[in-house]
């Protein structure tokens, strides 16, 4: 709706957010404080969007799964950055970066975060894979991580991949990570982390007769047999598809709880 002011120019009616002045030319009384009011209150809003590399003490370092970006994780870094956590990413694009270039990269990230401050590192799916592999790969002089959390993430082969190591599109998208995800030998070349581990895993994926894990409980992607191994410190396990773990409530309150818990230990 189309109205004017005392200095006779035109504007377009605004809700009630903005009051009853006119709000194109800021010349009518209150009409400037509301205006600062509803941009401070924008401002607070979005700033955990666009803030991800600014905040509290602790830093937590996420990296995506095959096929996913660094958004798949951008509601549990919101959380992280509300509790005070600096949140951080790392992305990759599997079809055109074999698994050492990655890690690689992936070290020197890790590297930069070790010289600011205390951090933790948070993988889903290949992503956990690669930070145990960057983790392995690490200076002795870096500080080393406080906690790693792997989110439905591979210790064992996976099945899957084992199921389409063969098969065209898969080795075009999944390039070498994904033939990494099939070996045996390579897998078990990246060994255990030296650091407290928390595996957080789904059980919400495929039942019955379509099951191709043989019965066993599993997220639709990975098993968890396929996530378990005798050096994890705790495993969870939460009503969770593969693809949700990251942008599950649940996921993100158990790593603040135990990165809260953590911070209190000797």
């Amino acid at each position: 709706m189309r109205s004017g002011c005392a200095n006779g120019r035109q504007f377009f009616w605004r809700p009630p957010l903005f009051g009853a002045s006119c709000v194109c030319c800021g010349c009518c009384s209150g009409v400037e404080e509301n205006r600062k009011r509803v941009m401070n209150s924008t401002r607070r809003l979005i700033s955990p969007l666009l803030c991800f590399d600014q905040g509290g003490r602790v830093q937590a370092l996420f990296v995506h799964g095959m096929g996913r970006s660094i958004l798949s994780g951008w509601r549990m870094r919101i959380s992280l950055k509300a509790q005070g956590i600096t949140p951080h990413a790392f992305g990759y694009l599997t079809p055109f970066e074999d698994f050492a270039s990655i890690r690689t990269r992936l070290v020197r990230r890790i590297n930069t975060l070790a010289v600011e401050d205390d951090y933790v590192l948070i993988g889903h799916s290949l992503g956990g894979v690669l930070l145990r592999a960057a983790v392995a790969s690490l200076p002795a002089a870096t500080r080393q991580p406080r906690q790693m959390f792997l989110l439905g993430s591979p210790i064992q082969p996976a099945r899957l991949a084992q199921k389409l190591q063969r098969n065209g599109l898969y080795r075009v998208l999944a390039g070498d990570c994904g033939q990494l995800l099939a070996s045996p030998a390579r897998m078990a070349q990246i060994g255990p982390a030296p650091v407290p581990t928390i595996s957080i895993v789904g059980m919400a994926g495929w039942k019955g007769r379509l099951n191709p894990f043989q019965g066993e409980i599993n997220d639709g992607i990975v098993s968890v047999a396929e996530a378990s191994a005798a050096w994890i410190a705790e495993e969870i396990r939460l009503p969770v598809i593969h693809t949700c773990l990251p942008s599950d409530k649940r996921v993100t309150q158990i790593i603040l709880a135990r990165i809260a818990s953590h911070s209190g230990s000797p």
